[in-house]
């Protein structure tokens, strides 16, 4: 299995370029972003974490571009993937939004996944225009209008959320698929979701029974036809034990995701060191 780290970042603490630079050293395979464009005030949404309208820091309040922050990352490292933990599509306009990632991945040279999610934060998506009630509906259109965009020399697309008639849409991204991990709770709808759209799953920090939603999923995923395995990445939430990584390394995990804290540059490095020892890597 690969290792990635992800950090919330914010305009406090380590900047996402350093990161990358210090984890691309020490055999890290990935580095992951988060992504809110704003937080209402006033909110109705349940965060996954608290159960209400409560937020578990200000974080969310603060966090940075994830595009520009992984341009920056990707300027300044050569290997380590670029992704995001996760991304909100719906909340760009996707012809745009197309073009950024599609550059990046030019820029890059191939290093750029998508980790999506459908968004939570229900205010949020309000404000941004997107019915909370269809927003896998508008995520599935945002992706099939952006791959459009990707792959064809003349794209198109009619939907109910996104329109637009016959047009050109350069660069194209240097990979043939940039793959689509959707962030989520495990469950039947969600799975459904992943198996017919998206290449795999990114579990969430409340996710506990991870090896039996795996096991639903890839049941899915052969339901709906798809070859192969799904791109199943672990959001490390709590602290696995042996028998967690085997299960998982047999059930066909492709990457764990570490978190690393949101601080100085100094204290990050210093954590990223104990980590990178505890998997077996060291500094090149």
């Amino acid at each position: 299995m690969r290792n990635g780290v992800v950090l919330f970042s914010s305009d406090r603490g380590i900047a996402p370029a350093a990161l990358a630079v210090a984890a691309e050293e020490r055999g890290f395979d990935t580095i992951y972003v988060p992504e809110h464009t704003h937080i209402p005030v006033k909110r109705t949404a349940a965060h996954p974490g608290t159960g209400d309208e409560t937020l578990p820091d200000d974080r969310y309040l603060r966090t940075l571009d994830p595009w520009i922050s992984l341009a920056t990352c990707a300027a300044v490292t050569s290997k380590i993937k670029l992704s995001t933990a996760v991304a909100l599509p719906v909340e760009s306009d996707p012809i745009t939004l197309a073009k950024a990632i599609a550059t990046l991945d030019h820029l890059s040279g191939g290093r750029v996944a998508i980790g999506a999610g459908f968004g939570w934060n229900t205010d949020e998506l309000e404000d941004h225009h997107v019915p909370p009630a269809k927003r896998r509906t508008v995520l599935k259109e945002y992706v099939e209008a952006m791959r459009a965009l990707w792959t064809q020399e003349e794209a198109s697309y009619d939907g109910e959320f996104v329109k637009f008639g016959a047009s050109w849409a350069y660069p194209k991204p240097v990979q043939a698929h940039i793959p689509l991990i959707i962030g989520a709770g495990g469950g039947p709808k969600t799975f459904k979701w992943i198996s017919e759209h998206a290449d795999g799953w990114m579990t969430t920090p409340q996710q506990t029974d991870i090896s039996e939603q795996i096991e639903n999923l890839k049941s899915a995923w052969a339901e709906a036809g798809r070859d192969g395995l799904p791109d199943i990445r672990i959001l490390i939430a709590f602290r696995p034990d042996p028998d967690d990584l085997i299960r998982w390394a047999e059930q066909g995990v492709s990457e764990l995701i570490w978190g690393v804290p949101d601080k100085s540059e100094d204290e990050v490095l210093a954590y990223l060191d104990k980590m990178a020892g505890r998997l077996g890597h060291s500094a090149v």
